[in-house]
């Protein structure tokens, strides 16, 4: 007899707690639900304790049955959405929170991190009539876990499909070449379509990335024979450019030896010096002009 009034002391005590809890949280239906329980329990357990102990002793196990069904625990990076008989209630905040048993009340719990989707590699054709294949990451949050419960089925599954379908769109009315430069600018763009597309179901994009652009094999010969084109096309420019800015130099020296005839002869003795060195066996020495005119003068008079 006294354990089992000890057990029923411990027990009420516990439902108490519940009570006051209710009253704290200001949840009415939960605390008038508590309250009305426990009068009863407290009535019949004091009314069989004496009558009919064993039967007193039974009643103990109806808290457990009722108070473990109302206990909710609800981390700090998710919330609890609350349905009472089918009805949207309100939102449960994390920490410890009390519902009503036998199936009044559900609880669905939405979390409220960062999901990444990887989106499924898409088979596009793009503006200038290239196929390519796409792959890209979806950075997404739920920032209201009514709207994501209530506004659509499976928040995850659907984001994932409006992704794929968006990015066909999106990327089919680019050119190749503004798919494989401007990767940043059309993130920003797919981006902005699918977080105006999913914000009525509470979901906020963050980011969206592509990660690559796969290209066929005869395409990515034809791009490199493009760039092998591209630098030859330089190399040739850059070589011509040498070639004029040569020239110009080796004009402006021409014009400068030809107003100082001494100047061409320190320049062939220059060039002695610079074939001396390797040392050769046969010196090949230009002979100036004046020596030829000496001789031919001396040829006139001689004739005359």
């Amino acid at each position: 007899m006294s354990l089992i009034i000890v057990g029923f002391a411990l027990l009420a005590v516990w439902w108490i707690i519940f009570i006051v809890i209710a009253i704290v949280r200001k949840q009415t239906p939960v605390f008038l639900f508590l309250l009305v329980l426990f009068l009863a329990w407290a009535v019949f357990e004091v009314l069989l304790l004496a009558r009919n102990p064993d039967i007193a002793a039974g009643l103990l196990i109806v808290p457990f049955i009722i108070l473990i069904q109302m206990m909710r625990v609800i981390p700090e990076y998710q919330r609890g959405v609350l349905f009472r008989l089918g009805r949207l209630q309100k939102v449960l905040s994390p920490g410890f929170n009390l519902i009503l048993p036998f199936s009044l009340d559900s609880l669905r719990k939405v979390d409220m991190r960062t999901f990444t989707i990887d989106v499924s590699k898409q088979e596009v054709i793009t503006r200038d009539n290239v196929t390519v294949v796409v792959d890209a990451v979806v950075y997404f949050n739920v920032f209201d876990p009514i709207l994501a419960v209530v506004k659509v089925a499976d928040y995850t599954k659907s984001t994932s499909l409006l992704a794929q379908t968006i990015l066909r769109s999106v990327l089919g009315q680019h050119e190749l070449d503004d798919m494989l430069a401007k990767r940043a600018e059309l993130g920003q763009v797919l981006r902005k379509l699918l977080d105006d597309a999913t914000d009525p179901w509470g979901i906020k994009v963050s980011a969206v990335e592509i990660k690559a652009v796969e290209l066929a094999e005869t395409m990515k010969r034809a791009i490199a024979r493009q760039a092998e084109a591209e630098r030859e096309r330089r190399a040739k420019i850059i070589a011509a450019e040498g070639e004029l800015q040569a020239s110009e130099k080796l004009a402006q020296a021409a014009e400068v030896l030809s107003k100082s005839p001494s100047s061409l002869q320190l320049r062939y003795l220059q060039t002695l010096t610079e074939i001396a060195v390797e040392k050769n066996s046969t010196i090949i020495f230009p002979l100036p002009l004046e020596f030829l005119k000496v001789f031919s003068k001396t040829a006139e008079k001689d004739a005359e």
